[in-house]
């Protein structure tokens, strides 16, 4: 899906959220606490969920979910919300005796956080914006600046001014008028993902009467500064289907209807060109993709399709001057670049190959600028950026020393910007912002994040392994630890995490958090397994509709090979993942549970073919062309021979902590609701499983830089507590 180009989106996705409960300093207090939450542990039995059969029919088959009941789309249900609070009670009560070392974590993970931290600018107009957190501040201020070095410095948003009285806060979308004089954002106080886009006078510091409710949050402004487009969500199945045009001061029942996508396997985006003529609606699925085009400068233009759509083709594109620059799979697996004059572009046979296509090497995007091209690939699972002149098309490539890295550019808005501007992060180094100047290819280091505390980067090593899985093929896997504590005996424990899905790649980055396991003696691995495009498109198409067992079978076969090689220890190996993570997690359990000490399985996509037959749900219908569509019983019998809710069996499973927030928008919270109940049901163990709801919060969880490291000291008391790692 293209991601919109909106202000300060590097800053957003950059953030290090943290979290914030102060443990009690008196030891003896502590003690008590100890053993009061130890005997009340004692008393409190796991939730037995009630069994209501309810019959499911298609294709000849029938299944009984006993757990259905769990559904309510109000989560208003008084039986449901009581089941989820027992079950809030139940993980208290079971890990009170880690609340010491809960804290401790907590305190950890914040103490490495710099609390007054500014983001590197970026230029966009007359402006450079940033982000800045300050004390115990949960969330940013939004900036700018008439300089890089911040003079002039006007605050344009005050995050946790909006904040205040909200359990939950997010903004998106920031998107400043091309005169600079206002500011558009989307808001959202309930985690649905459903935000309310407001807009503020940056001359006056007040806010206009806007207030657009339903929307994706996006906002893109055409050049009269009173005009702008967004997209509404169809408040069912949360699919941002309909663009519409609104002008300031008009009610939002009077805007104009621009587009309207008919087709539900389709996402839809906004975003604008480099060059600011041009606003692109974006159309993407999983298997095919496609803009439309919209003149900026005439505010009743309406919507023209730069090519009709076709099944099986994607591309995206970008203008510099007459030419349209094309990233796409035509005739080109792993992509090609190809280019058109915009007098010919609406005929793909006058397309020209830029950068043809190429068997091992993945041609990921690009970067525009007035005499240079910069362009992205991949291959064998490391990132190469390169630049060209395009003027002599001469190259330089772009050159990290870290044996597994990732990198990416971010914050170039600007046409005739003499320098590229990328984001760099390895498992060892801290995420770190460069200037690369176009013509010398001379990096400067802008930035690189803050580690407080005793963090030396000489004490950790990174490697990247190739596994061999059941059916030949190699998997990389990129591991981390601490060199004083890694023995290589099969005796260090290992937190495996995973993904494997969407094409999403998990490229190896820094994390400060993680510093906690590393130091405690764990190993950290991420398994690059198929579903993803770690080693370019075939790599995801080998782990999607009815490949998608090779998906679970690499990632076991990581963990026996990981054990085998003396990376781990093979009794405390622990695995996660979350979201299509948490199927990946769900299948595991069911297929090799004797692996794992203990599994986190964040929101988790678990009901997979109840969740794909139900047109009603978010994520449903735009997926069929990753999961497939069960209502064709080949998809049918292949996904529920997965579909961890379908496949749980009587066997022993291993530890579990489950989460869900209640106004989860992807996975709904009754998916690991009705697992667990499940899992309760028929596993002949007595081994923990756990399931946390967190009643404000959606798939993201918590909001706030702090807050949401309560979650994270929680992941981890809870894998270290079953290793016998007691501080």
């Amino acid at each position: 899906m293209k991601v919109g180009h909106s202000l300060c989106l590097a800053a957003l996705s950059l953030a290090i959220l943290t979290a914030c409960n102060k443990a009690p300093d008196d030891s003896n207090e502590k003690d008590t606490i100890k053993q009061s939450a130890v005997t009340e542990s004692t008393q409190i039995a796991a939730p037995v969920a009630k069994k209501i059969p309810h019959e499911m029919t298609i294709h000849g088959d029938t299944r009984i979910d006993n757990y259905y009941w769990m559904r309510d789309d109000e989560r208003k249900d008084a039986a449901v919300i009581a089941h989820l609070n027992a079950e809030n009670a139940y993980v208290e009560s079971k890990l009170a005796h880690t609340q010491t070392l809960q804290n401790t974590l907590f305190e950890e993970l914040k103490e490495r956080i710099e609390k007054d931290d500014d983001t590197v600018p970026t230029k966009k107009g007359d402006y450079y914006y940033f982000s800045q957190t300050r004390g115990d501040d949960e969330y940013p201020v939004y900036v700018r600046s008439q300089d890089s070095q911040g003079e002039g410095k006007q605050v344009i948003l005050n995050v946790n001014e909006l904040a205040k009285n909200h359990d939950y806060f997010a903004v998106t979308g920031l998107a400043v008028s091309p005169n600079g004089n206002l500011l558009a954002y989307g808001e959202d106080t309930v985690s649905r993902r459903i935000y309310t886009i407001k807009v503020k006078d940056l001359t006056t510091g007040k806010m206009l009467t806007e207030s657009l409710e339903g929307t994706e949050g996006d906002v893109v402004w055409a050049n009269d500064n009173k005009t702008f487009y967004y997209i509404k969500k169809d408040l069912q199945t949360l699919l941002g289907y309909q663009v519409y045009r609104h002008t300031l001061g008009t009610p939002q029942a009077d805007d104009e209807l621009v587009y309207e996508e008919k087709n539900t396997s389709y996402y839809t985006g906004i975003y604008k060109s480099k060059d600011q003529q041009e606003i692109y609606i974006s159309h993407g699925s999983t298997s095919a993709s496609g803009v439309s085009v919209i003149d900026a400068n005439d505010v009743k233009a309406m919507p023209k399709r730069f090519i009709e759509r076709e099944a099986g083709l994607e591309y995206d594109i970008q203008k510099l001057g007459d030419w349209y620059y094309i990233v796409t799979n035509l005739n080109a697996v792993n992509f090609q670049l190809m280019k058109v004059h915009r007098d010919k572009a609406h005929d793909k046979t006058n397309w020209q190959t830029v950068i043809a296509g190429r068997d091992k090497v993945k041609f990921e995007g690009i970067e525009l600028f007035n005499n240079h091209l910069v362009y992205e690939e991949r291959e064998m699972g490391q990132t190469r950026i390169t630049i060209r002149d395009l003027r002599n098309q001469q190259e330089q490539i772009v050159a990290f020393n870290d044996p597994t890295y990732m990198v990416f550019s971010y914050g170039n808005s600007e046409l005739d910007n003499p320098n590229l501007r990328v984001y760099y992060s390895s498992m060892t180094t801290p995420g770190s912002s460069y200037d690369i100047n176009l013509e010398s290819g001379e990096k400067t280091l802008l930035k690189q994040r803050t580690v407080l505390g005793d963090f030396n980067p000489s004490n950790y090593t990174s490697e990247r392994i190739y596994v061999t899985a059941r059916d030949g093929v190699d998997v990389p896997v990129s591991l981390v630890y601490r060199k004083d504590k890694f023995k290589k005996d099969g005796s260090n424990p290992l937190m495996q995490y995973g993904y494997g899905s969407y094409g999403a790649t998990m490229d190896p980055s820094f994390s400060s958090s993680r510093l906690s396991l590393l130091d405690r003696a764990f190993v950290f691995a991420i398994a690059h397994i198929r579903g993803s495009q770690m080693l370019g498109r075939p790599w995801y198409e080998d782990g999607k509709l009815l490949h998608k067992q090779n998906t679970f079978n690499d990632f076991v076969d990581v963990t026996k090979s990981l054990a085998a090689q003396k990376y781990a220890d093979k009794d405390n190996v622990f695995a996660m993942g979350g979201s299509a993570g948490g199927l990946l997690m769900g299948a595991v359990v069911n297929q090799a549970p004797e692996l794992y000490k203990g599994v986190i399985a964040a929101v988790p996509f678990v009901d997979v073919v109840t969740t794909m037959l139900d047109d009603s749900l978010p994520l449903t219908t735009n997926e069929y062309d990753e999961w497939g569509n069960p209502n064709d019983k080949v998809y049918y019998d292949y996904m529920l021979s997965y579909s961890p809710y379908d496949q749980v069996k009587k066997q022993a499973y291993p530890n579990m902590l489950v989460t869900t927030g209640l106004h989860d928008s992807q996975v709904q919270y009754f998916e690991p609701a009705k697992w667990v109940a499940k899992l309760r049901e028929y596993k002949t163990d007595d081994n923990l499983l756990l399931f946390k709801t967190d009643m404000e919060a959606g798939h993201g969880g918590a909001s706030g830089r702090f807050k949401s490291l309560q979650d994270t000291a929680l992941y981890y008391a809870f894998m270290l507590d079953l290793a016998d790692i007691e501080k």
